[in-house]
């Protein structure tokens, strides 16, 4: 099965992401990641890539975190940025540093549980700049079409009709910015990881920050508490 086969059909992001599909860069990028499974190993599984958009549509998104690649290790990357989709002993770094700050931010226990999906069912687009990366290689998908894909949300989404929070996280997603107009909000802050979350993550409080906004608009609060 070609990647494009577990795209979620019914999705209403069909709507706002035709053009691109339609792109010869889709094409490309398609060819690409498909010849790379058949190659190498990649994550996330081919069946789990669009996570986010199976579980976020457009219309309910009011939230986007946005960070850089997938996890390149086994077992851990599922389509959603910075989740773990199964039990894992040890969390990721980058989860680790994001559970220390929401701990400090919401003054609420560190969670046990490593699967964000609880996030993403409430609006909370979360989303990677790029969507797939080879077994033990960060980066190794950058630049190879997936920045369009992600312009091209970012882009869907920057019309929505609704005001939405953007929190971007590392230099890849600040990128971003510059496709978001002002009516809505961004929250921009280094990547959670070990290697700059000292540079100004931490202390950022963006969970706290994005439900003021989300109240002061009416939209109800995300409920970050996780098991």
């Amino acid at each position: 099965m070609s990647l494009l086969d577990h795209w979620p059909d019914r999705s209403d992001w069909n709507d706002h992401l035709k053009t691109w599909f339609d792109s010869n860069a889709a094409r490309e990028l398609i060819k690409f990641v498909d010849q790379q499974r058949q190659d190498e190993t990649v994550f996330p599984p081919a069946d789990s890539v669009f996570s986010a958009f199976r579980l976020t549509s457009w219309s309910d998104t009011k939230v986007v975190i946005l960070g850089q690649d997938p996890y390149h290790g086994l077992g851990q990357a599922h389509g959603l940025s910075f989740s773990v989709g199964q039990a894992a002993e040890r969390f990721p770094p980058s989860l680790r540093n994001i559970f220390k700050e929401l701990a400090d931010d919401l003054e609420c226990p560190i969670p046990t549980t490593c699967n964000l999906e609880p996030w993403a069912r409430q609006g909370v687009l979360l989303l990677n700049t790029v969507l797939t990366v080879r077994n033990g290689e960060p980066h190794a998908h950058k630049n190879r079409g997936w920045e369009s894909f992600t312009d091209a949300v970012i882009e869907s989404l920057n019309s929505h009709p609704a005001n939405i929070v953007f929190v971007l996280w590392g230099k890849s997603a600040e990128k971003k910015a510059t496709l978001i107009d002002d009516r809505h909000l961004r929250l921009v802050a280094p990547h959670p990881s070990p290697l700059s979350a000292h540079r100004g993550f931490f202390g950022s409080r963006p969970f706290s920050k994005t439900n003021e906004i989300l109240e002061s608009q009416g939209r109800g609060r995300i409920d970050w508490l996780l098991e």
